[in-house]
């Protein structure tokens, strides 16, 4: 199975590493394109692609994880996604970074979810710091937690699934509207919280 990754960041690597772990091919890509991700790529280790910006959002589910203000061109001009799933990993870093001219208001996600029409968006993978989302997910005899919403239910068992192939544990927080606000920065109540579901 393919996956897709727009954004080598730091965030963008640490799925990569799940993905790999969990015997996935995921591609990566960025706005400089596949010659710039040559070290990233060696670090990640064999299994590991580099991609061009539309080949990296070729598979059934693509993660975003580029920085905020540069979804607008990360979205732009792309094939029309046709209902194949788009996962918000994003989260706006300052306070203006909160809304984009010619967009309605409404959680990050939703912003996410109007820049890319065709797709279905779902926020996952947003709550924890690099460095603990890609360690390995066990832990203590449970499984480290990661929260997601949306407003297609199909999609979010999809990515509910993805979750648990990652070694996760996934909790559904409803819809985009509802939970996307759980879990967006700034002032979601659920951010940075590295919890377990023991047994």
């Amino acid at each position: 199975m393919d996956i897709g990754i727009l954004g080598a960041g730091a965030i963008g690597r640490a799925l990569a590493v799940q993905a790999v772990r969990a015997g996935l091919r995921p591609i990566i890509g960025n706005s400089r394109g596949p010659g710039s991700l040559v070290d990233v790529v060696r670090a990640l280790g064999p299994g590991v692609k580099a991609g061009t910006r539309d080949e990296v959002v070729e598979p059934e589910i693509v993660i975003l994880a580029v920085p905020w203000r540069s979804i607008p061109n990360a979205l732009a001009n792309l094939p029309e996604w046709n209902g194949r799933i788009l996962v918000d990993a994003t989260n706006p870093t300052e306070p203006l970074d909160l809304g984009f001219p010619g967009v309605l208001s409404g959680t990050s996600s939703e912003i996410v979810a109007q820049l890319s029409p065709t797709g279905r968006v779902v926020k996952a993978f947003n709550t924890l710091k690099p460095d603990i989302l890609a360690a390995v997910p066990q832990e203590y005899n449970g499984r480290r937690v990661i929260f997601y919403s949306g407003n297609h239910d199909p999609s979010k068992a999809e990515i509910a699934r993805l979750i648990n192939r990652f070694g996760f544990c996934g909790i559904d927080l409803g819809s985009l509207a509802d939970g996307g606000r759980l879990q967006q920065y700034p002032g979601g109540p659920l951010l940075f919280l590295n919890l377990l579901r023991l047994g």
